[in-house]
């Protein structure tokens, strides 16, 4: 048995959270936010066992997009002033996701 924690943008977490009940997984779902955006994001704990990890996988995969967004960086001068960079694109979004060993697992 394997633990599957996968963290998407809250705007994949609605799709995915389809998809795990369409394809009998079932998952714990957790409001997390973090990242160098400090964005919204959800957590999904998963228990699964060893056979299906890839079909999970696969599952967090098509649903999980990345996007390009704009961000403001900010500069700070010498005397600690701070200002308003250029905005930059950067990627955001996808999946992190984290597969790990299960040694025991009971459910009550």
């Amino acid at each position: 048995m394997k633990l599957v924690l996968a963290i998407v943008q809250d705007k994949d977490a609605d799709s995915l959270a389809k998809e795990f009940i369409q394809n009998d997984v079932r998952a714990t779902k957790l409001a997390t936010s973090g990242g160098f955006l400090r964005a919204g994001n959800t957590t999904f704990i998963v228990g699964i066992e060893d056979d299906r990890v890839n079909e999970v996988l696969e599952i967090i995969k098509k649903s999980s997009h990345t996007r390009e967004q704009y961000v403001s960086n900010m500069n700070m001068d010498a005397a600690g002033t701070s200002m308003l960079g250029k905005p930059v694109q950067v990627t955001v979004g996808g999946a992190t996701v984290f597969v790990l060993p299960v040694e025991e697992f009971k459910q009550f």
